[in-house]
């Protein structure tokens, strides 16, 4: 297993902590740094049946995780219709999981601006160019249409468009998974209950 530099202490294995947020803080980036890992959402599609896929992770604030996305897509509806996901982050090299479950909410608009703001020029382009009609269309239009926009906008900084949207998950369940070479994985799982107080759970790994 390899553990990276200076997290030896933050894993499941040691003395767990009672708030599960204060081991959360020790995996996820620092708040206001770049957006951060990639993971999975999964929320309850419109049919009843799961939806997934992934994502960035644009910020842990200490107390929810926030993504971002358009406001017309297919994960916006799902997340009107039934406001509940659930998330999972997975670190490889560090042999981790961290799976998130919890009730969505929208962000404030600063909030969505400063993650806006925070995305590369790259995604900041996406983010206006890569709607449904441009889904359906050619390689060559998509890219004449790609090229057109950047040529338009030049390099100046670029305002985030009306469809941008943010979302905040706030955890009810919490799951840890540590992997290891020299002996058997674990899990570590949170659950808050009505008033607020963390349950914890040594789960097999």
């Amino acid at each position: 297993m390899t553990v990276l530099p200076g997290e030896a202490a933050a894993t499941v294995d040691g003395p767990p902590p009672a708030d599960p947020l204060v081991l959360a803080a020790a995996w996820l980036p620092v708040d206001g740094s770049a957006p951060g890992p990639t993971m999975t959402l999964s929320t309850i599609g419109l049919d009843g049946y799961p939806s997934a896929r992934t994502v960035l992770l644009s910020r842990f604030d200490g107390q929810r995780l926030h993504f971002h996305t358009d406001t017309r897509s297919r994960k916006a509806a799902e997340l009107a219709a039934v406001p509940r996901a659930s998330m999972t982050i997975v670190w490889p090299e560090a042999a981790r999981q961290l799976v998130v479950t919890g009730d969505v909410a929208p962000v404030t608009d600063r909030e969505a601006r400063l993650a806006y703001d925070a995305r590369t020029r790259y995604l900041q382009m996406l983010a206006w160019v890569n709607d449904a009609d441009l889904a359906g269309a050619t390689v060559e239009l998509r890219r004449e249409r790609w090229t057109a926009f950047g040529e338009e906008r030049g390099d100046g900084p670029l305002e985030p468009p009306t469809t941008w949207g943010g979302y905040a998950l706030t955890p009810l369940r919490m799951l840890f998974w540590q992997g290891a070479t020299d002996g058997p994985s674990n899990r570590l799982a949170y659950e808050r209950d009505a008033d607020g107080r963390w349950r914890r759970e040594a789960w097999p790994g």
